[in-house]
């Protein structure tokens, strides 16, 4: 047991919830302690209490950012679930070059990037609209809470199982180089997105207003009051008649009013122009 009576476990459930939103289910404790144990070695601690106690009681920020690290899923991959991309391609991207042809300018955000295949999945699909955007200025902004991750994502290399999961074989041979053993980002697709390290619990009001939001399969760890939460704030960070694109099994409905959800696309949402429309509506596509 660690201080006053808490094990290491139970502080490291409290705290990950509280830092990052995620809920660690009580019986994972094993399997838990199996991941963090490599990293407590790593990291200079005799255990997983050691680490635990570090990080959540002296507040040594080294361990616990190996924590959280080590404890995020990071699960993705190229095209993951293909819907979102193709309704991007289809949809989504020729409704934004016809609402923002005044100002040429559209800001996408990845949120919770991992390492890196979605938002380079994103750049793939605005690059075939290269002719469409000729003088555009397309911003493409991925984050995520997990510095290794975000090192990964910018390295952009592959190996030839993450470039085979999802990547289809004309993108695979337009965007990617063999750089000695693994598979490398193109430079003139590695250019088109900017990463960061941002929280989602925290305050991002500071990355400004976005035309188009993928937040995919990050809200499936968190409650019920974190999820409509995070959904407030990602409304209010889009620009009207802008897209919030989800995880196929998530979904806006309900979370704010000024977000409209598809009928048929539940995990895709409109920020609705507020002047025009007021009350939340359902769209169609």
């Amino acid at each position: 047991m660690a201080d006053g009576q808490v094990s290491w476990f139970e502080r490291l459930r409290s705290e990950l919830r509280r830092t990052t939103g995620v809920i660690l289910d009580a019986d994972r404790q094993y399997s838990t302690e199996a991941r963090l144990a490599p990293v407590a070695r790593a990291t200079g601690y005799a255990d997983v209490d050691s680490l635990c106690r570090a990080a959540f009681i002296g507040r040594n920020r080294e361990a616990a950012t190996a924590i959280v690290d080590a404890m995020m899923t990071n699960e993705t991959f190229f095209f993951r679930d293909r819907a979102p991309f193709e309704h991007l391609r289809d949809s989504i991207l020729p409704a934004l070059i016809k609402s923002r042809a005044a100002t040429k300018s559209i800001r996408i955000w990845c949120a919770a990037c991992a390492t890196g295949q979605e938002p380079y999945s994103v750049a793939m699909v605005v690059d075939e609209k290269a002719r469409q955007l000729a003088g555009w200025r397309v911003e493409i902004l991925a984050t995520d809470i997990s510095q290794t991750a975000l090192n990964i994502a910018r390295a952009g290399a592959y190996n030839q199982f993450q470039v085979q999961r999802g990547l289809p074989v004309s993108e695979f041979l337009r965007h990617f180089v063999r750089d000695e053993s693994v598979w490398a980002v193109a430079e003139h697709l590695r250019e088109r997105v900017r990463f960061e390290q941002a929280n989602l619990l925290e305050d991002f009001s500071d990355l400004g207003e976005f035309d188009l939001i993928f937040c995919r399969n990050v809200m499936l760890y968190f409650d019920q009051f974190t999820k409509h939460a995070l959904l407030r704030r990602l409304g209010k960070a889009l620009a009207p008649n802008g897209y919030l694109v989800l995880g196929a099994t998530e979904s806006a409905l309900g979370s704010t009013r000024s977000l409209s959800v598809s009928p048929r696309c539940p995990w895709l949402a409109r920020k609705e122009d507020e002047a025009a429309a007021p009350a939340l509506r359902l769209v169609k596509g």
